[in-house]
């Protein structure tokens, strides 16, 4: 199975229209979106094209291949109208032999680990910056940012696919790689 992992959307129309064509260029089976969907929220400017009716348009379709968390600007409002679940803190992901935990990054990050074992893999979002990091013990990896990148990183996203994370830029242009 195939996996691409996005994060921060926050409402941007035209970066989640451009999410979904490498959606679709990546031929993946599931989208795992790590929150922050349709708000900008208060320490962000406005995304290109601040849309969040139709990034909702965008999404809801595509309900049955979406597996989201709750990121720190997802409401009750937001789950209202979309038509999958986003409101999840974490969900967790069997690799084999290493548990992938799936979260935002807002609450469980480096700063404050979730229940994991060693050699587990800790996803988060959030800070809108990629990064494959070794821990103490687990390895913590983050797509960067959809629509609004920081620390001159690019709008992008991960695969994961036997094991293999690629981080790559919306176009396609692969950008890391870390084999778990």
């Amino acid at each position: 199975m195939k996996y691409m992992i996005a994060s921060d959307i926050h409402g941007s129309a035209k970066y989640c229209g451009e999410m979904l064509e490498a959606f679709a260029r990546e031929k993946a089976d599931k989208l795992i979106i790590l929150g922050d969907i349709l708000y900008h929220g208060p320490r962000n400017d406005l995304p290109e094209k601040y849309a969040p009716k139709e990034v909702i348009a965008m999404l809801n379709p595509l309900k049955n291949k979406l597996l989201c968390v709750r990121g720190n600007c997802d409401t009750e409002v937001d789950q209202m109208v979309l038509d999958f679940p986003i409101m999840a803190e974490y969900a967790l992901m069997d690799l084999g032999d290493k548990m992938l935990f799936i979260t935002h990054g807002h609450v469980f990050n480096e700063k404050n680990l979730p229940p994991i074992d060693s050699g587990d893999i800790l996803l988060h979002g959030h800070t809108h910056v990629p990064v494959c990091i070794q821990g103490q013990g687990y390895t913590y990896l983050n797509p960067g940012s959809v629509s609004i990148p920081k620390e001159n990183s690019w709008h992008g996203y991960m695969t994961l696919e036997n094991g293999l994370f690629l981080w790559k830029s919306l176009d396609g242009e692969e950008k890391m790689r870390w084999q778990a």
